[in-house]
């Protein structure tokens, strides 16, 4: 048990020094600009160094040339942080260098918290210490994580966030959150609510959890108000004492604009050229374009392909085939690894992996013995599920944004409302299709005996029919919101 221990400790000091020495080579080699955006993202910490005080959205320094508004109007956290500590580092040298490469390191620092965190929640998801790592490892190293925490941004602060409240929810579930897990928790969603609005989802799915948490089932369903509350209030407690200044100063400096977003779509119609001007910069919609017309005509489809896998530098820098073709054959090495473990009652890990080879005959060996020449077939079905997957998100998304273009104001948030409406369709629909199903086969004494590989097969072809019928809805209903409601054609 002690040298198990040891080699966990030995591994575990690996992995931070991998990390750290690939980020450090990032942020030294990446020339300043070359990140996306990170010159317009760099002059708040630049302010805040230099004055000392936070900016105010309009002010005229920290302005992006052309579209007229600035990043000074949502949640500046991570640039806070980035600033002082530039400003210190700017008592010793006037370097503008090493204040570049002193703002990318506080980003380093949340990244390498960051990975601490996923190696201690991945050994709470896993009970087999080997996918715990496996599960680390990617995390922290798929070039679009790592790649986030080597610029100026705050993404990675968010990231961070993201990492700690799976942490705390996740020990919350299992000890029925005690204090540490609420105050941990309280420390995510503030870290995550004053750096990136577009990861508030995650609030409100820890929000769920928690609430989920305190469900209990007994004789009957019981839900425990009282710890639901007191937890709940000292969550929120902390919350607003970490929140709360921001939007009070938010409130304060935009009239009433809590969030900053209606000031920053203010700012960009008072100061941006005419090429992006939000109302004279020429679009597909305002080109009498279709939804349509803009997937068939434009690079967008080909860009969003290539950025499923990663985009680097100012996104000019796309991955290649091979690396496509490589997370495909990880997959389906994944699957193979897995499946024994999972599934395989027999599975005796002390004898199996006493030999690489001896592994790999044994993996094999048990699948065809299970599945037989079917085996073959399922990592294609896998990846057809996968790309109709990716493709049905992006339509789901698309109708989800042309339903919310139909109202005239809060459009963010009729949008949401549509997703969360798509989603309990959605719901409803397995609940139905599964019910009559059941209902037909007991009717019909449907008493097919299948064995383990057709059951699969037809699992797999099921849901793959379900995800082309939920594309095929996505497509009618943005197609027919965007080019006849909206008159585009």
């Amino acid at each position: 048990m002690h040298h198990t221990k040891n080699r966990q400790q030995i591994l575990f000091g690996i992995y931070l020094f991998l990390y750290l020495f690939f980020a450090i080579v990032l942020v030294i080699r990446q020339p300043f600009g070359n990140p996306p955006d990170e010159y317009n993202r760099f002059l708040i910490p630049k302010y805040i160094a230099e004055h000392g005080t936070l900016p105010n959205g309009y002010d005229e320094s920290i302005r992006i040339y052309g579209y007229g508004f600035s990043y000074g109007f949502q949640p500046i956290l991570p640039y806070m942080l980035q600033g002082y500590t530039m400003r210190l580092v700017a008592v010793f040298t006037d370097s503008q260098t090493a204040l570049l490469y002193t703002a990318r390191s506080v980003n380093v620092l949340l990244g390498l918290c960051m990975a601490i965190v996923v190696w201690f929640l991945g050994s709470k998801w896993f009970q087999d210490r080997r996918f715990s790592v496996l599960f680390s490892f990617l995390v922290t190293f798929l070039p679009q994580s790592i790649y986030m925490h080597t610029y100026v941004n705050t993404d990675s602060c968010c990231m961070l966030s993201i990492a700690i409240m799976l942490y705390a929810v996740t020990e919350g579930l299992s000890h029925d959150f005690r204090i540490r897990d609420c105050v941990l928790l309280s420390v995510g969603i503030i870290l995550c609510a004053l750096s990136y609005y577009n990861a508030y989802g995650f609030i409100l799915s820890c929000i769920l959890l928690f609430t989920a948490g305190h469900l209990h089932r007994k004789s009957k369903l019981i839900f425990d108000w009282k710890n639901w509350l007191k937890k709940g209030c000292l969550i929120s407690a902390i919350v607003l004492l970490g929140i709360a200044w921001w939007f009070i100063r938010s409130a304060l400096l935009y009239d009433g604009d809590i969030l900053g977003l209606t000031s920053r779509d203010q700012c960009a119609l008072l100061y941006a050229i005419p090429q992006f001007h939000p109302d004279t910069r020429i679009t597909w919609q305002n080109s009498g374009h279709s939804i349509f017309d803009m997937l068939k005509n434009s690079d967008f489809l080909n860009t969003s392909l290539l950025s499923f896998i990663g985009i680097y530098g100012a996104m000019e820098i796309t991955s290649t085939i091979w690396m496509v073709v490589t997370v495909i054959l990880c997959c389906i090495s994944l699957f193979l690894l897995a499946t024994p473990a999972l599934l395989s009652a027999s599975f005796e890990p002390e004898i199996a992996f006493s030999d690489f080879w001896h592994l790999i005959q044994y993996i094999f060996s048990e699948l065809m013995r299970e599945y037989g020449a079917n085996l073959f077939l399922v990592p294609l079905e896998l990846i057809a599920i996968g790309i109709a997957g990716i493709i049905n998100f992006c339509m789901h998304i698309y109708a989800c944004l042309s339903l919310g273009s139909l109202a005239n104001k809060h459009r963010l948030g009729f949008a949401f409302l549509a997703y969360l409406g798509f989603g309990v369709a959605k719901e409803i629909l397995l609940f139905i299709s599964s019910w009559i199903f059941d209902l037909t086969g007991l009717n019909l004494d449907f008493n097919l005996t299948l064995n383990t590989a057709a059951q699969m097969h037809i699992a797999l072809l099921g849901w793959l029919l379900f995800t082309i019928v939920c594309i095929a809805v996505n497509f009618v209903i943005t197609n027919y919101i965007l080019s006849r409601h909206l008159n585009l054609q």
